[in-house]
């Protein structure tokens, strides 16, 4: 199942696209935007390679594993460790990301 991977690689890109933007706001210089518009680039055309048929159906699953891949992002590149609160909705997120994606239609 290429599914959650795709959501997953898709999140990763977004994230680190946004992170090099926000970077650059930051002070840092502009040559972090090369990097950023690459990465956003790449959200862009996996997110497209998801299987839902609507974009919308699709959007919505994506935003629940965004929400649980940026508190990996906030812990693994930031060092700041998410504590229960922030845990408790990812998993509400990425239940309800659940439901949206393999919910039976009719």
């Amino acid at each position: 199942m290429v599914t959650a991977p795709l959501y997953l690689l898709a999140a990763l890109a977004e994230i680190a696209g946004c992170f090099a933007v926000w970077h650059w706001w930051r002070g840092a210089s502009a040559l972090w935007l090369l990097p950023g518009a690459a990465a956003l680039g790449v959200f862009a055309f996996l997110l497209a390679l998801t299987p839902p048929d609507q974009a919308g159906r699709s959007f919505a699953v994506y935003g629940g594993v965004y929400i649980a891949a940026s508190l990996l992002w906030l812990w693994a590149v930031e060092g700041a460790r998410p504590d229960r609160w922030d845990m408790a909705g990812a998993a509400l997120a990425l239940a309800g990301a659940a439901v949206i994606l393999w919910g039976p239609r009719g």
